[in-house]
């Protein structure tokens, strides 16, 4: 069994992170409507700061996904001008087995 990339176990992190913010949050904006002055308002800011932690991890998530796309581009752009003859034949084959996969539907 293949490992999980560092993509992969951040997305599965920040899912896990952004489950519990939003259950924290639900739970202290539940007993902010359940009590009231100034513990209720507590609780609200509370449940918001728990949600813009969850943001927060969610966008340092998206950046490190952004760079590794950036950096697999450019990878592949180095290796098409490298190799362009070996390129152009390997798209050329996959266009061909693509057009014979549609041609026989």
């Amino acid at each position: 069994m293949a490992s999980k990339t560092s993509l992969e176990q951040s997305q599965d992190q920040l899912l896990k992170n952004l489950r519990a913010s939003i259950a924290e949050a639900e739970e202290m904006l539940k007993e902010a409507s359940e009590v009231g002055g100034d513990k209720a308002s507590e609780l609200r800011d509370r449940a918001v700061s728990a949600l813009n932690k969850a943001t927060g991890s969610f966008k340092d998530v998206q950046e490190r996904a952004v760079e590794q796309g950036k950096q697999a581009a450019q990878i592949t752009d180095e290796y098409v001008h490298d190799n362009p003859w070996r390129t152009v034949g390997f798209a050329a084959l996959a266009g061909v087995l693509l057009g014979v996969i549609i041609g026989r539907k």
